[in-house]
């Protein structure tokens, strides 16, 4: 019979996935409130709304896809930032690479 005592302990529980939905429905309601009242002015809505969406992906991270930097978590994580940050850098450098050649032609 083989061990899956670590594949039971990669997964949330009830409380974590619901505290994990709660903080991304206040963290989507805010923005959302926001530009429906428009309470603020356009400056100060987007800096928010880009803020709570930074703060949006790490609650995602934590509670939905439970990395972290514990001993047995750490390799997951380094996974994920590697996978991050070479598509971060296909996405950046190919729209770098189109405005330039737009540029070239104009």
């Amino acid at each position: 019979m083989s061990d899956h005592s670590s594949e039971a302990h990669s997964h949330g529980s009830v409380k974590s996935y619901l505290t994990g939905f709660i903080w991304s429905v206040i963290l989507t309601g805010i923005p959302f409130w926001m530009v429906m009242t428009e309470a603020f002015d356009k400056g100060p809505t987007y800096i928010t709304i880009v803020v709570l969406a930074i703060v949006q992906i790490f609650v995602h991270l934590k509670y939905f896809l439970h990395l972290n930097f514990s001993e047995q978590g750490k390799l997951d994580t380094y996974s994920f930032i590697f996978a991050a940050v070479i598509i971060v850098m296909v996405v950046a450098l190919s729209v770098w690479i189109i405005y330039a050649s737009n540029a070239m032609m104009m």
